[in-house]
């Protein structure tokens, strides 16, 4: 499997993952209810999945940088997930919007990069 292959399959995940965090975030700012754990963790496992697929290429073929840039970003989105579940969510307290604002900012940015990197960059 080509590095270009490996993006693309990630940025599909990604999506996936995009979908799911929709979901959770239109239940979290208009229900005021956090989301289900079944959900937050499918959502944390497809991000990983697709984070795992990257630096794999990363490491076997080496990735262009707005890929790698992306990665960066994703890893900090990934941070404030991880805090959104185990300081709020699992103490059962409402995630802060802004928070979650960050979160969602992150996440799409840096899959815009992967994205580009998957199909907007040309073939070496």
């Amino acid at each position: 499997m080509n590095v270009t292959a490996m993006l693309q399959a990630a940025t599909i995940l990604l999506l996936l993952t995009a979908a799911g965090g929709a979901a959770m975030a239109v239940r979290r700012l208009a229900g005021k209810a956090n989301p289900p754990d079944w959900l937050a963790m499918a959502h944390g496992f497809l991000a990983a999945s697709a984070f795992t697929l990257i630096v794999y290429a990363a490491f076997q073929q080496g990735i262009p940088p707005s890929a790698s840039a992306g990665i960066a970003i994703l890893l900090i989105a990934a941070a404030g997930g991880v805090v959104m579940n185990l300081r709020y969510h699992l103490a059962h307290q409402l995630i802060p919007q802004w928070l979650l604002h960050v979160h969602i900012l992150l996440g799409l940015v840096g899959t815009a990069l992967i994205a580009w990197a998957a199909w907007g960059t040309p073939a070496a």
